[in-house]
């Protein structure tokens, strides 16, 4: 009895080396794979992100023997979609508050790797010149989704246009939380890529940056721009376990660099900027 013991537990003993050694040479595969990986596809929406990746960073990962290729997008949900299913290495899209309320809603595993500038959001039209003749019942377009029209909202709010009541999460913010609207502004929500082509038909539209700098909008020519606060700076997405990959910090680093600071500073004057990039 005690003979078929040794010689059971001496054969689990081998199964176990042999598995432990398995694991070990599938790891240190594994990390040989992710230190030798040099093509990467990145999402970005069209305008100043895709122009930033473009100008900023692909230069910088070229030069450490990376192959680029980026992918344009026109809507806030496929590049997130994209890059849970392995479609996309990372993206560079999206503020904070929308990535930590849309990655909780579809229940997505993605990990913010760094923070990077972004276009403010601005209110622009093409038959008011200022905010000192607003009329009653003026009509604002604002984006649809819900961070960004709680965006919008804030930037109005900033405008003196409405009031927001206190306490209310900034990134859920309604037409509901007004606790004032003096004006009477009627709102209407839209896809945040079409609001550049309702500045004939509305007072006032509330613009994303990047889709306003991608329809030849200029900053400048805003009546009111955002001061943008962290919770709306961009961030550069990675699929969670992706995070500590050489690529991922080789990517994160091109963010932090003087580089790109150099080229935020010189072809995209007026964004918004986390604090390293000041």
């Amino acid at each position: 009895m005690s003979a078929t013991y040794s010689f059971a537990a001496s054969r689990r003993a081998v199964l176990a080396t042999a598995a432990a050694a398995l694991l070990v040479t599938v790891g240190a595969s594994a990390l040989a794979q992710d230190s030798a990986k040099k093509n990467l596809l990145i999402g970005a929406t069209a305008g100043s992100n895709y122009d930033l990746l473009q100008k900023g960073i692909l230069p910088q990962l070229q030069k450490k023997g990376y192959k680029i290729k980026l992918i344009e997008f026109n809507d806030y949900v496929q590049p997130n979609l994209a890059l849970s299913d392995g479609s996309l290495d990372a993206n560079f899209f999206q503020h904070r508050a929308y990535f930590e309320q849309f990655t909780a809603d579809r229940k997505l595993a993605l990990s913010a790797i760094a923070q990077g500038p972004v276009a403010p959001m601005g209110v622009y039209s093409k038959k008011h010149k200022s905010l000192t003749d607003v009329k009653s019942g003026a009509k604002v377009a604002l984006p649809n989704d819900p961070s960004n029209l709680a965006r919008a909202l804030l930037v109005l709010q900033q405008a003196g246009l409405v009031q927001i009541k206190e306490g209310v999460n900034p990134a859920r913010i309604s037409e509901l939380d007004l606790a004032a609207n003096p004006h009477k502004l009627k709102f209407v929500a839209l896809e945040a890529a079409q609001l550049p082509r309702v500045l004939e038909d509305a007072d006032f539209v509330v613009v994303n940056g990047n889709f306003a700098v991608s329809s030849g909008l200029k900053l400048t020519e805003a009546v009111v721009l955002e001061k943008t606060p962290d919770l709306y700076l961009n961030v550069v997405a990675v699929k969670t376990g992706n995070e500590k990959s050489q690529w991922a910090q080789d990517l994160a680093a091109a963010y932090r660099s003087p580089e790109f600071k150099t080229v935020v500073d010189t072809q995209f004057p007026g964004y918004s900027k986390p604090a390293f990039l000041k």
